[in-house]
């Protein structure tokens, strides 16, 4: 097990819209953050309605600056009309953007699949391969790999 360095608090924001889905990333970040030995007490939840206010959510704890980094998660699903265009698109730049402007990591854990099937496999608990982003073994289940995220980005800002 790593252990973490520093004394860094996180926070998830989760998309409430496709529940099953982004609880299971949610289970999968909170399994990571223990992975690393970050204590439950140091990693904050807060649910959201949709992916389209992760972006806002993401912002006001960015700006408490509580947080060593962010790891947003939720799940847009093709549809029949572009708005899944939309909401994806304008989700990871919101959440980039909040990133950008204060300088808090901000995880991307957004699934865009272009059907429930691809989305739980993406959520899934199976260990998967390395990961190219940390360099780990990363789980197939995207919100861990994205806390994993997080936590290397948390280490960027604080080196030894």
């Amino acid at each position: 097990m790593a252990k973490r360095r520093g004394n860094h608090r996180f926070a998830i924001v989760r998309a409430l819209f496709n529940d099953s889905i982004t609880r299971a990333l949610l289970d999968g970040a909170l399994r990571a953050f223990a992975d690393a030995g970050v204590p439950a007490s140091s990693v904050r939840v807060v649910e959201v309605p949709g992916a389209f206010e992760l972006p806002v959510a993401a912002l006001v704890l960015a700006a408490s600056k509580r947080y060593a980094a962010i790891v947003a998660l939720g799940c847009v699903i093709r549809g029949e009309t572009p708005h899944f265009d939309y909401v994806a698109g304008e989700a990871a730049r919101g959440l980039q953007d909040v990133a950008l402007r204060t300088g808090v990591p901000v995880a991307l854990g957004v699934l865009t699949t272009d059907n429930e099937a691809q989305a739980r496999a993406r959520a899934a608990k199976a260990p998967g391969a390395v990961s190219h982003t940390t360099r780990k073994r990363a789980q197939s289940n995207k919100g861990y790999e994205a806390a994993q995220v997080a936590l290397a980005m948390a280490q960027l800002r604080s080196p030894l």
